[in-house]
C-alpha cells in the first residue's frame, strides 16, 4: 500500500493546522475535478470573483475547525 496523502489530522501548532486545512481544501478540489487542465482553465474565472473567493475561504475555515477539534484546540 502506498503512503497516505493524509496520515493524520494531528499537528504541532495552530499554524501547522491551518496549513493542513488548506491542503484538505485543495485536495477536495483536486478529487472533485481531477483534470488539471480544467482546473487551470477555470481558475481565472473564480480568481476574480469575490463570492467564489469567499466560498473558498469558508471551505478552508470549515476544514480548520475539523483540524482544530482533532487537536483538542492545541490545549
Amino acid at each position: 500500500m502506498s503512503e497516505s496523502y493524509l496520515p493524520s489530522l494531528l499537528t504541532d501548532s495552530p499554524e501547522a493546522g491551518f496549513q493542513l486545512a488548506i491542503k484538505l481544501s485543495r485536495l477536495g478540489v483536486k478529487f472533485t475535478q481531477p483534470d488539471a487542465e480544467v482546473r487551470d482553465r477555470l481558475r481565472p474565472q473564480y480568481a476574480q470573483n469575490a463570492d467564489s473567493l469567499t466560498m473558498a475561504s469558508q471551505v478552508v475555515a470549515i476544514n480548520f475547525q475539523t483540524v482544530a477539534a482533532a487537536n483538542n484546540y492545541w490545549r
